[in-house]
């Protein structure tokens, strides 16, 4: 395996991707993840839910990428939109280096990395992408997107929108504009989410609310609520536990299998 740091940004030190690529082997092209953490639009956490989640979808026949981006209300949306856009072109660019298909490349995001990885999918249209980008259009689509205990609606989340919009009260008119639920469309990309019932932090309506929507549009979707555990829950397992038992549970670890077999089989 060899690991690799690419910075995405002229201006800023903080936004690049970190890869993880793994050995060649003959007649075996690997598939693309890329690795949104969470941190409420305020931190990257990838301590728990960068390099473990990569490693893991590494040892499932993916080559993964860990995408640094911009927090702390440093610029509003939609520059990261625009950051994970940038990652995916990247990837695709440079799919034979790195041994990887370029036409299946999947996105994984936590909580507020929950969010961004979903606009990848629901927002892949947005005019400030191909402003700022020079590339085909929907070259930007995710394969399908993987959405861990996501944030999705301000109606059921707060904080992570006024760190993503850098303002304490945004408007309603700007909290559209990042509604995801409200935005999906027949042309957002298929995704696997899952969150637990008691999530103290991101409410579980976020994933019923994106679920109903993607009902709505007859997209394929998969769904899995468990029913205790905190949020940031991660790979589920002593991994990621840093101590606290109930981030070490057996049934919400199968999730890699699951997601795997999701994608195996869209």
């Amino acid at each position: 395996m060899r690991f690799e740091r690419i910075n995405l940004s002229d201006t800023s030190s903080e936004v690049y991707l970190e890869a993880y690529i793994a050995d060649p082997i003959k007649d075996y092209t690997r598939k693309t993840m890329l690795v949104i953490p969470g941190g409420g639009y305020a931190e990257v956490c990838s301590d728990r839910e960068g390099e473990p989640i990569a490693l893991a979808f590494l040892a499932k026949g993916y080559n993964a990428f860990v995408l640094h981006y911009t927090v702390d209300k440093v610029h509003p949306f939609p520059t990261q939109l625009i950051e994970a856009a940038e990652a995916i072109k990247y990837i695709k660019e440079n799919a034979e280096k790195y041994g990887v298909n370029k036409d299946e490349v999947f996105v994984v995001g936590f909580s507020a990395g929950g969010h961004l990885a979903a606009c990848t999918g629901i927002l892949w249209k947005h005019p400030a992408i191909y402003e700022s980008i020079s590339m085909t259009y929907g070259y930007n689509k995710p394969t399908g997107v993987i959405l861990m205990y996501p944030v999705i609606s301000p109606k059921h989340h707060g904080f992570s929108f006024n760190n993503l919009l850098c303002k304490s009260e945004p408007t309603e008119s700007e909290l559209a504009t990042v509604s995801l639920d409200e935005l999906v469309d027949a042309d957002s990309s298929p995704a696997f989410i899952l969150h637990t019932s008691n999530d103290e932090v991101v409410n579980v309506k976020n994933s019923l609310c994106l679920a109903n929507a993607y009902t709505e549009a007859g997209l394929k979707y998969e769904l899995h609520i468990y029913p205790d555990a905190p949020h940031g829950v991660a790979l589920g397992n002593r991994i990621t536990a840093i101590g606290v038992p109930k981030y070490d549970n057996p049934a919400i670890a199968k999730w890699i299998d699951a997601s795997t077999y999701w994608m195996d089989n869209l």
